[in-house]
């Protein structure tokens, strides 16, 4: 069976979302609902917006942008100022871009990895700084910055080459520990993270925008922080639990990079899960839904998590749960297909079969799942039995992290494409 492309199901009118109590009905109702959530935290008319409601800029500008949602933003930035621009750079994921659209305000764009750097990440790095230093003079440089620019750029300390950055990040990725805990050993080994980047551009007009895929929204956690020096930097990263022979590099990095003490520009923050969340829940209760709001963010084990809030879906009246936050997942040696969010609606699905009344999706807000090109996944309480006539068994899955391979077999995978935007994962639980 084929993944869910939500794009199909963006027309369904508010107060007509759930027709009827039947499956169907309802999961092109949560679909609809994840459609709301991308379309509020759009990264193109949410920069064009906080723009537009300034002070303008004076003089010409230059637009710089990093992360997953960097074409959508400069397209937004380029519109905003669209008399004064003077061009810029975009580094983005592959596939995330509207290269034309660029071409045509005068933007180049550059291409890195995800979730693993690899040589064009390297590339990237180089040409961003190379491209930062040599701005004309006098112009206001506009820096907007969205998750996944830890991976697209990257300029190593010296000694570390792409085959042991990789490594690092595959272990990194691999490890269970939260996001902002992963970009501190980043931080450490890089010339550009943790405030690095604010070297090659030093007493120049800056703007700085972002969009949040953080908990907390901490601005040096974005992207790793490019424009945010950390002065504590080495007391919080050498108080993780590392192996040795990242101790070493760690230890190596922060030599290189000495004392951080500048203060970096203040950054305005345009979107965020709680932008998502609120739009999710007003478009609900506009449809007749009672909505329960959990504002703690979901950490911890995907498959953990995944059961618990099953169950508490299982357990309650009838309307509609909404979760936010990022999972981590403990990978095998040889990990199957799948990403966290396809792995808590996996552990999901175990508790809610045999529960016809009981729904949840997991999808990532910037249209990808870890690896995959798949946003998450959407189950049900006949989730298990679709997958058993295909021949799978669900623990098994689990345990080798191949949720993904069982939910395509169960048509339960939504795909998106890229969505112009991250702000974290959504959870939606719907109980008939």
């Amino acid at each position: 069976m084929k993944s869910v492309n939500i794009i199909q199901d963006l027309s369904a009118a508010p107060g007509a979302i759930f027709p009827s109590d039947s499956l169907a009905a309802a999961r092109r109702g949560l679909l609809a609902l994840y459609a709301t959530a991308i379309a509020a935290v759009d990264g193109r008319e949410n920069t064009r917006r906080a723009l537009s409601r300034h002070q303008a800029i004076e003089g010409p500008t230059w637009i710089c942008a990093i992360g997953k949602a960097a074409s959508a933003m400069a397209l937004g930035a380029a519109a905003a100022h669209s008399g004064s621009c003077l061009g810029g750079l975009v580094v983005t994921k592959p596939g995330h871009a509207d290269e034309k659209a660029l071409a045509a305000a005068g933007i180049r764009c550059l291409f890195g990895a995800h979730p693993l750097p690899d040589a064009s990440s390297l590339e990237a790095g180089e040409q961003l700084i190379a491209a930062l230093s040599d701005i004309p003079s006098g112009a206001t440089v506009i820096v907007l910055l969205s998750g996944g620019a830890s991976s697209l750029i990257e300029a190593p300390i010296r000694g570390i080459d792409l085959t042991e950055l990789r490594r690092i990040n595959a272990w990194l990725l691999g490890s269970g520990l939260a996001i902002e805990q992963i970009n501190l050993v980043r931080k450490s080994i890089s010339r550009i993270k943790g405030g690095g980047l604010l070297d090659v551009i030093p007493e120049r007009s800056l703007r700085a925008l972002a969009i949040s895929d953080v908990p907390g929204n901490v601005a040096g956690v974005i992207g790793s922080g490019p424009l945010t020096p950390e002065p504590d930097l080495a007391v919080r990263v050498m108080k993780l639990p590392l192996p040795d022979w990242l101790l070493e590099r760690v230890r190596q990095g922060l030599a290189e990079r000495g004392e951080m003490s500048v203060r970096g520009p203040e950054i305005e923050l345009i979107a965020d899960l709680e932008t998502a969340i609120d739009a999710i829940a007003e478009h609900a209760r506009r449809s007749g839904l009672s909505v329960h709001l959990h504002p703690e963010p979901i950490q911890g084990q995907a498959a953990t998590r995944g059961r618990e809030l099953a169950r508490t879906l299982i357990d309650s009246e009838p309307g509609l749960h909404i979760w936010g936050g990022e999972t981590t997942v403990e990978l095998p040696h040889r990990p199957g297909r799948g990403g966290r969010n396809q792995h808590l609606a996996l552990a999901a699905a175990i508790e809610l079969a045999g529960h016809p009344d009981a729904l949840m999706l997991g999808a990532g807000t910037d249209g990808t799942d870890g690896p995959t090109e798949d946003a998450g996944a959407l189950v049900d309480g006949w989730t298990l039995e679709r997958a058993a006539d295909a021949g799978f068994e669900p623990e098994s899955c689990l345990a080798g992290a191949d949720s993904g391979s069982l939910l395509e077999a169960s048509g339960d995978l939504i795909r998106t494409g890229p969505t112009g935007t991250n702000v974290m994962d959504l959870i939606l639980g719907l109980k008939l």
